[in-house]
């Protein structure tokens, strides 16, 4: 790609530019992570493969005190406090209990109903590389600040390994979090940029509904629960949509309704789950008693006795300005202004989040989608695969981002 601005730092003026050979290795790290993907909090095939790599550079990783996840400090000499606020690069490490689909594909999973289905491995191995491109820089005496390279468990099970990892001191002594995640929309070779919030809060809620049941012939000597739950599914969504401002983007979306047996037996049972959204936070923090109260109404109505269980997930991603600033100038740096657009923000939710609510930060959205590819396979489908050129494209910006920031 050619450069554009003699004002932007060309590519070459920075070291860390991936050699072939490098490039090879850490996409046959990915595959052997795709061929055998491992769920929240049971990463321990993945947590040691990684260990492992870091250990043959000299490094010192420290799993996490789960047994899964590991933290690995760059130019930092064990037992020391550095002088400076350290920048730390986040990868997630679990798998999605989805089964693989792809066909004719060397590296598929290799484990029934597990895929690297959102891109995990990707960001692993992108961290990785960085890992191994800093550490030799270190040894060069090129790098100017220390640099923590944090492997988190458990993005997909909420609350989030994030907090997991934040409580065994991922954060200490950190001034600066970043972080990619993989994006089908985006080509290879370009990251999605976008400064404060780049994800939403997502919630998850389940419901259920509880009457004395009976023969459909009377209804009106019972509680209909088929109607109340129908009733749930359609009237909440849009009364808690109308009890905050339509800006916060708040969205109750079920994805599962259950009840009865027979077609002429009124239910004693019935349940609902799915999913809260919100774009903004500070209604992410009232959604519950607002959900709450909606469910009840409803309920109530139709004579239901509710049981709501709201399980906090996490709120949005916010990239805060000077962050997204840097990996906009180390992309720039690496691969030229075209390389760099605007993303908006999306209803996914990412614990990622978490590392934001204590310290500045930001996430990239990767490309990984082939040029000239006009399907886009998405996130959390079974198909999804990524252009294995995104892993230089991560770790070249995360190289040049440990030298560039000047915080």
């Amino acid at each position: 790609m050619s450069r554009e601005s003699d004002a932007e730092l060309p590519g070459d003026v920075l070291p860390g530019v991936l050699s072939e050979s490098l490039h090879a290795e850490l996409v046959a790290f990915r595959r052997d992570l795709h061929m055998h993907p491992e769920l929240g909090n049971q990463e321990f095939r993945t947590t040691a493969a990684i260990k492992e790599r870091l250990e043959q550079v000299g490094l010192r990783p420290r799993v996490l005190a789960t047994g899964t996840g590991l933290i690995c400090d760059i130019g930092l000499p064990e037992g020391q406090r550095p002088a400076v606020p350290m920048l730390a690069l986040r990868a997630d490490i679990d798998a999605l209990p989805i089964p693989d689909t792809k066909t004719d594909c060397p590296y598929r999973s290799t484990v029934p109903d597990r895929a690297h289905a959102c891109g995990h491995d990707v960001h692993t191995t992108v961290v990785l590389g960085a890992g191994l491109v800093l550490a030799d820089l270190e040894t060069k005496g090129l790098l100017s600040r220390p640099v923590r390279l944090v492997f988190q468990p458990a993005e997909e099970v909420l609350p989030g390994g994030a907090l997991v990892a934040i409580g065994d001191g991922a954060l200490d002594n950190v001034g600066r979090i970043l972080a990619v995640h993989c994006d089908p929309k985006v080509e290879v070779g370009r990251i999605g940029l976008r400064h404060g919030p780049i994800t939403s809060a997502c919630d998850r809620l389940e419901v259920a509904l509880d009457g004395p049941g009976g023969h459909t012939a009377r209804p009106h000597l019972t509680t209909d629960l088929v109607t109340a739950a129908a009733r749930v599914a359609v009237d909440v969504p849009a009364l808690v949509a109308r009890r905050v401002d339509t800006r916060a983007g708040l969205a109750l979306t079920w994805g599962r309704i259950e009840s009865g047996h027979a077609p002429n037996v009124v239910p004693q049972h019935a349940e609902l789950s799915g999913t809260v959204r919100c774009l903004d936070l500070d209604a992410w923090r009232d959604a519950p008693d607002i959900v709450h109260a909606a469910i009840d109404e409803i309920a109530t109505l139709h004579r239901a006795k509710s049981e709501i269980n709201y399980v906090r997930g996490v709120p949005p991603v916010v990239n805060d300005r000077e962050s997204t600033e840097l990996l906009r100038r180390s992309m720039v740096a690496r691969r030229g202004l075209k390389s760099v657009e605007s993303t908006e923000q999306s209803l996914g939710g990412e614990d990622f989040s978490w590392y934001l609510e204590n310290v500045p930060g930001a996430m990239a959205r990767l490309g990984v989608r082939s040029p000239g590819d006009r399907m886009v396979r998405d996130l959390h489908q079974g198909d999804f695969d990524a252009d294995e050129h995104a892993i230089t494209v991560g770790v070249e910006m995360f190289t040049a981002a440990a030298q560039l920031d000047d915080m």
